[in-house]
């Protein structure tokens, strides 16, 4: 057992596990964020998709050895629904179905519009390579990001969603 610093969503915490427990069972069994979801395991789906720092990360490939540290936000860590232009277009596009994806999805979106504040198809679709959605709901997600983008570009935040 190893005793690790990590901060998450801005909050500082000492976690106690096995120095190999990949931070998404920390985030979801020891810190009670169970908005990260466990889809694969591998790194291959992207529902545990988190920021580390500013960039997207599969957390169920992160040992809490590595993390030891770092900065996470998880979808938890976001902005409340009515200051989040990524969230409030998921919903006016109607994009989940089961949801069970979405997490990993919304938190990777805002990702890229931060770094891309006017994506086209092409860059959407490089962003979420990886991420799958059962559902097939691809489509909207990729309507709600561009209504997100247009909507935080309008706001004037200079694309930071």
């Amino acid at each position: 057992m190893a005793r690790v610093g990590v901060t998450i969503n801005g909050t500082e915490h000492s976690v106690e596990a096995d120095s190999d427990t990949p931070l998404l069972w920390v985030l979801r069994d020891l810190l009670g964020l169970t908005g990260t979801k466990y889809g694969c395991g591998a790194g291959l789906c992207g529902s545990c998709t988190v920021l580390w720092g500013d960039a997207p990360t599969r957390s169920c490939q992160v040992t809490l050895a590595a993390a030891e540290g770092g900065s996470f936000t998880t979808i938890e860590g976001l902005p409340p629904l009515e200051e989040d232009p990524v969230r409030q277009a998921w919903l006016a596009e109607d994009v989940s179905q089961c949801g069970y994806c979405q997490p990993g999805m919304i938190v990777r979106a805002r990702s890229l519009l931060r770094d891309t504040p006017d994506p086209d198809d092409a860059d959407i679709d490089a962003a979420l390579a990886g991420h799958v959605c059962r559902c097939g709901s691809y489509s909207r997600i990729r309507r709600a990001i561009h209504r997100a983008a247009a909507a935080t570009r309008s706001s004037g935040s200079g694309g930071a969603p």
